[in-house]
């Protein structure tokens, strides 16, 4: 594999340089003073963000766009090998790395390296755990799966050795981290396009901790089955989260939920009570990620004072239930989830936010995603007071799996919710404009394009 040299800085390209992680790390390399050009299938702020700090982007993907003076190419998973630029690289004689292992090389150059893992709530755990290291004068380097406004964008470049970063387990991508501190905020069944079964996913978490040295930290959810499984094997320090008070280092109690659905909780350090935490953002799911985020800073040796008031300035993400404005007297939000147990803690967290009536829009995600949950999708979806249901959002896949959004919908119909599926956004967005009233809460949600709903709605 190849092996960057950070004190050789040298001519890196990016194919598919506009994605959320793949954007911040050409913007991290390129402060360490590397020549950074990337392709991208279409513009974006992201992509005008990187050309006005100097990279040299390239709009749509062609062998053309590989120079000779490229020393190694990057790519993520969504690229193949017909790809013209990975194509034209491998007859160059050009090395590739994936998006991942260029990670794990950054990671090799830190002191302290946290990753933060889990099938949900990895973008708000490490937004909140940064607001903390900010907060605490650790100057720390941030890369994160979403555009956190106190950071400007999705990466912070700092100067100090100590580096956080989400670790997603799709095609076992952290596996090729270095990790310093794991964190795992839950395991659960997702990706099945390429983990065979849950005992496959947990497979790939226990590799992930094994990557820990033996004075590294492993900070985990309590409430995950069976969670001394993931650490048998390893010598590493570990440190458990989670609502079960008996079972957990950092845990929570006496809870309160505001009028806009936000949590307060009193938190406790091995069974002692130690201050109050008030959240800025709703749902009992922020509950377990604030745990994670103080269980972190804590054991990194951050006061927990300073710690709960990092919790406290953090105020949401987007796209993770990101209130976005008011259309005809109703409230739009948009939200990131995708996974059914993602729509349930999503809708719960609506159901204490004010409203008269609770809209869905979902766009499901991948056919794969889709065909496995069906029932859950149905089940979760109907915590709303109405569903509006928009065709698959096809990613990386191919529509072959014989499955549709008029799948979940008849599942929905059968629950007693009422539920719509239209083929294109235009026709969504005519029928809430007909038919949400002031008061009512209409959510945009999913992993694809389907914020373009509620922003033409609001203008």
């Amino acid at each position: 594999m190849y092996q960057l040299d950070f004190d050789k800085p040298v001519h890196i390209h990016f194919i598919g340089i506009g994605g959320i992680s793949m954007s911040g790390l050409a913007e991290l390399l390129l402060s360490e003073h590397f020549t950074i050009s990337g392709s991208d299938n279409k513009e974006s702020i992201l992509t005008k963000q990187l050309a006005a700090a100097g990279c040299h982007i390239f709009i749509g993907q062609s062998a053309d766009n590989i120079s000779t003076d490229i020393k190694v190419a990057v790519y993520t998973a969504a690229i193949h090998p017909d790809n013209p630029e990975y194509a034209r690289c491998m007859e160059l004689g050009i090395p590739l790395l994936s998006r991942a292992e260029l990670l794990g090389q950054v990671m090799k150059n830190y002191k302290t390296a946290i990753g933060v893992s889990g099938t949900h709530g990895k973008t708000t755990t490490t937004s909140m755990l940064s607001e903390v290291l900010m907060l605490a004068g650790t100057d720390p380097t941030i890369s994160v799966g979403g555009m956190l406004p106190s950071i400007g964008g999705n990466v912070r470049i700092g100067h100090s050795d100590v580096f956080l970063t989400e670790a997603c387990e799709y095609t076992n991508s952290f596996l090729s981290f270095h990790p310093t501190m794991n964190i795992i905020l839950n395991v659960e069944e997702d990706h099945l396009d390429f983990f065979k079964d849950l005992d496959d996913i947990r497979a790939s978490f226990k590799k992930y901790t094994e990557l820990l040295p033996d004075d590294g930290y492993l900070i985990i959810n309590s409430a995950i089955d069976n969670y001394p499984y993931f650490y048998e094997n390893s010598h590493c320090h570990v440190i458990t989260f989670g609502l079960d008070v008996a079972d957990s280092n950092f845990s929570a109690k006496d809870f309160h939920i505001d009028d806009k659905g936000d949590y307060c909780y009193t938190l406790l350090y091995n069974n002692e009570e130690k201050c109050k935490v008030a959240l800025k953002v709703p749902g009992e799911h922020n509950v377990l990620n604030s745990l994670a985020a103080i269980a972190a800073a804590v054991t990194l040796g951050i006061d927990m004072e300073t710690a709960v008031k990092g919790i406290a300035a953090y105020s949401g993400v987007d796209r993770r239930f990101q209130v976005k404005g008011k259309c005809n007297g109703f409230t739009i939000i948009d939200d990131y989830a995708h996974h059914p147990a993602e729509i349930t803690a999503t809708l719960k967290a609506a159901a204490h936010y004010p409203h008269k009536k609770i809209w869905c829009i979902f766009q499901p995600h991948t056919y794969t995603r889709t065909k496995a949950f069906l029932p859950e999708f149905a089940t979760a979806l109907s915590l709303a007071n109405h569903v509006v249901l928009a065709p698959i959002y096809s990613a990386r896949e191919q529509d072959i799996y014989g499955v549709s959004s008029a799948d979940i919908q008849r599942l929905i119909l059968e629950k007693g919710t009422p539920c719509e599926y239209f083929m294109n956004f235009s026709e969504i967005e005519d029928f809430i404009r007909n038919n949400c009233h002031e008061g009512d809460v209409v959510i945009t949600m999913g992993a694809g394009n389907i914020l373009e709903v509620g922003e033409h709605l609001l203008g």
